[in-house]
């Protein structure tokens, strides 16, 4: 164990919808601005806020989770990945408490920080309020001994009103106001079924994130929040261990619609001598020569007429998984090795056929959430991929498939529900979970 010396804070929120990622961006962008060599780190299993920290600005950015991985590895990632950096900024998770089962702080914004001594500032959306805006604040710093929250930013608030508000904050609680963020209805990232939508798709978004790092320049405090950061206590940490027992090459798909990838899990894998072959599943036509195969989420269901297009990487995949090329195929990938998948619109479309099923939309979300996944005795993933299990994820997905697979049991935290699922043979992984490796590195191996 050793102690590191790490500025660092954490935007969190009372509740999804405040503003997080739009001021997170804005606030990394200032840095930028400032002359800051800063990383990012979203908490939780989201993989598309840390796309908008690192297409939209060029900054590095990860995932921490406390469900996936203890407080040691957690704060290990965290310094392995701020080696080079003069400042860490980490975006809470949907409300700062809210954690497993929505009746857990477990895995919560608020666990990472306890987790990482990370201080956090809480950015409130304070439409519709003014004197109650301290109430609420009060609410959260009362609710835990160690809620860890050092600062506010108030969003959505008027210039006017506010030093009347920050003077009546600062009197009363415990917390420095860092600033304001006035409405700007202009700038907005829309949603669609599984979260925002990617970066590439938001019109002029490198335009609105400069643009609102020059109204933050005018409206935060950044001495208070960088003198908040630099409060924080040296991070106590082991350095991980990973030994190097493999020389293999892995074709990863990676495009837009292959793109739901966790940067930990690529590193593990080239830690433990992996050679990490990225491809498009839309846009080559040859499937690079390797040892193996990994096909991630993202939204294939919306580039199903280019992927049906595409037969002859649509072939290649289908014969060298009939074939036995080890392949590891999580939720849209999975769905992608079926023979038909259905777009939003409910059209059906060949798919690359090397395994059975049919995917299609449903209304509502079907299984989401965290799981942690077990296989089942006597099947194949026991049998072929034992030193895989257990291992944690999560789903979140609106498709359904006629071949979800029994070799695996699925479970959610505080929680008795279950449900089986994963295709496995010996040289094949597939289904609806997206897999954390730190969480078992077996599963890496």
């Amino acid at each position: 164990m050793k102690d590191k010396d790490m500025p660092r804070i954490l935007l969190a929120a009372p509740a999804s919808g405040s503003g997080k990622t739009m001021i997170t961006c804005g606030i990394l962008q200032l840095l930028k601005d400032m002359g800051h060599s800063p990383v990012a780190f979203k908490c939780g299993p989201d993989f598309i806020d840390p796309m908008f920290h690192q297409s939209v600005l060029g900054i590095p950015s990860y995932n921490l989770d406390t469900f996936f991985t203890d407080d040691d590895t957690t704060r290990a990632l965290m310094a392995y990945h701020a080696e080079n950096a003069d400042l860490t900024v980490v975006e809470g998770v949907m409300g700062y408490y809210d954690g497993l089962a929505g009746v857990s702080v477990k895995a919560s914004a608020y666990d990472v920080a306890r987790a990482t001594g990370t201080p956090a500032v809480l950015i409130v959306n304070c439409a519709g309020m003014s004197a109650s805006i301290p109430a609420l604040i009060r609410g959260f710093l009362a609710h835990r001994p160690d809620h860890g929250i050092r600062g506010v930013i108030l969003n959505r608030m008027s210039g006017m009103l506010y030093p009347r508000i920050r003077d009546l904050i600062e009197k009363e609680l415990p917390v420095q106001v860092c600033g304001y963020v006035p409405p700007c209805d202009q700038m907005h990232l829309e949603s669609r079924h599984l979260g925002l939508v990617l970066p590439g798709e938001v019109k002029d978004l490198h335009r609105q994130v400069e643009e609102l790092a020059a109204t933050l320049s005018q409206t935060l405090d950044m001495e208070k929040l960088l003198a908040i950061a630099q409060q924080a206590p040296s991070l106590k940490t082991s350095a991980l261990k990973t030994e190097r027992a493999f020389d293999v090459r892995i074709a990863v798909a990676k495009d837009e619609a292959f793109c739901f990838l966790y940067e930990d899990n690529l590193r593990l894998l080239k830690e433990m001598g992996a050679e990490l072959l990225f491809f498009s599943p839309l846009h080559d036509e040859k499937l690079p020569d390797a040892d193996g195969l990994i096909l991630c989420g993202g939204y294939p269901e919306l580039y199903l007429e280019k992927l049906t297009s595409n037969v002859t990487m649509r072939t290649q995949i289908r014969d060298a998984v009939r074939s036995g090329l080890p392949t590891l195929a999580e939720c849209g990938g999975f769905m992608y090795l079926q023979e038909e998948m259905e777009d939003p619109a409910g059209q059906a479309w060949p798919a690359a056929g090397a395994i059975a099923g049919r995917a299609w939309k449903e209304a509502r979300l079907k299984r989401f959430g965290y799981i942690t996944l077990y296989a089942k005795e006597g099947s194949d993933a026991e049998k072929y991929w034992g030193d895989a299990f257990p291992v944690r994820g999560h789903e979140f997905h609106y498709y359904e498939s006629t071949g979800c697979g029994s070799d695996c049991l699925a479970r959610k935290p505080e929680s008795t529900r279950s449900w089986e699922c994963m295709i496995a043979t010996k040289t094949l992984l597939a289904g609806y979970p997206h897999l954390y490796f730190y969480s078992n590195p077996g599963i890496a191996a």
